[in-house]
Order: C-alpha cells, then structure tokens, then sequence
C-alpha cells in the first residue's frame, strides 16, 4: 500500500512540474514542431517517466533534472532568436525541392526526399500531380510549402470582380449537443432571445433539439437538428 502511495505522489509531482515547464516552453512545440523540439519533448518526457517509476532517483534529482533541460531549452530558443546563425544551425533552412516546376534531385537527396515522400507532402496540398508546381520548399519542420504555376492557381474573387461582402461576425458555436454556449454568446453580444428566435426560423422549437448551431460570417446561423431515435 504504500508502494502505490509513493507512486501516486511521484506521479502527482511529475505531472504538475511538467505542466508547467510545458507553459513556460511556450506554443513553439507544438506550432514550429522542429527536429530539437522534438528532441526536447521526448526528453522531458524521459525524465518525468524516470522520476516517477525509478525510485532510485530522489525527488529533487528528477525535478532538478526537467528545471534544468527546460531552462537550457529557453536559453537555445532566445540565442536563436536573436541570433539568424545559430537559429540555422539548430533548425536548419528551408530547401528548395522543385524549381520552376522542375524537381532538383540533389536538393531532394540532400534532405533524404524520396518521390513516394514528395507525393504524399504535395496530396496534403491537395496536389495529385507535380505538373501543377512551380516552386516546392521543404520548410525546418518537415512541412512543404507549396507555389503552383499561374494557370493551375483558383481564380479569386478579386480575379472575378466579384462584389465582396464584409463579414460581420467570426464562425462561431452557439449550441453544442443541445446546450448553448453562454461565453461566445457573450462575447459576439447576442444574448438567448435572438438565438432562439433563430433556431426557430430554422424550424426548430427548442435549444433542446438541436446537435449543433453555428454562427455564420453573414450573421446567419446554421442549425443541425438532432437525429431522433426511431424504435
């Protein structure tokens, strides 16, 4: 019993110092998920994994291990940062893959791409053919950033002299699985009347009923009913 009461508060201890060392690394992780960046969560997430099962290490031990690899982490961040030299050397630099849609195979060897990789980086592009490309740049962190040639581009409104409408509102959600959502509500300044009233020129009688309610851009609001279970 006391066994599992140890590891409970070591486990209580490690999430809450990764927790917030997680905070202080900031959203780079997640949103700029570069090859040190990975690196760094695995081992942070290494050192909780061993301060709560290895009962070797003391507490401070492994608490003192995660402050210091997560301050290390800050000061190489900020170097970078201020420094373009160092911020190559540690993430590397975009590299171009296809150029003025002819693929370059020593940029395309040197960053270990294969035509199977490039394939599937151009069809999460929503690319199904390399003759639509003018420039492709593998960017630090493994993504492609996409230029297609001219004539395989979308016409825009602007290209089409279409009259533009200015958007009222941000897409929002105002009912969820039959429940409003009172913070958006508050702060798009509508209040439960006006929704209500809205639901029900969509046919629908009550909050109640509806799945999903969506705040349009033109300051309409799209409603999905529930589906109601037939015996």
């Amino acid at each position: 019993m006391e066994s599992i009461w140890e590891t409970s508060f070591r486990t209580l201890i490690g999430f809450l110092v990764l927790l917030l060392l997680a905070r202080m690394l900031g959203k780079k992780q997640l949103s700029q998920f570069t090859f040190f960046t990975y690196i760094t969560g695995i081992t942070l997430g290494n050192i909780a994994g061993e301060l709560v099962l290895n009962r070797d290490i003391k507490m401070i031990d492994g608490i003192t291990g995660l402050t210091v690899w997560a301050l290390l982490t800050l000061g190489i961040e900020y170097v970078s940062l201020k420094s373009s030299k160092a911020r190559v050397l540690l993430d590397g630099e975009p590299t171009i893959v296809i150029k003025n849609g002819k693929i370059l195979e020593k940029a395309m060897a040197s960053s270990r791409l294969n035509m199977d990789d490039l394939s599937m980086l151009l069809r999460d592009k929503n690319i199904f053919s390399v003759r639509e490309v003018d420039y492709a740049i593998l960017e630090p962190n493994g993504k492609l950033s996409v230029l297609k040639k001219q004539e395989e581009e979308n016409a825009t409104k602007k290209d089409l002299q279409i009259p533009l409408k200015q958007r009222l509102y941000l897409p929002s959600e105002l009912i969820v699985d039959g429940k409003i959502v009172a913070r958006n509500l508050k702060e798009l300044k509508l209040n439960q009347d006006w929704l209500e009233h809205q639901i029900k020129l969509s046919g629908v009688q009550s909050v109640e009923e509806v799945f999903f309610a969506e705040l349009q851009s033109d300051g309409s609001v799209y409603v999905d009913k529930k589906i109601e279970n037939t015996v």
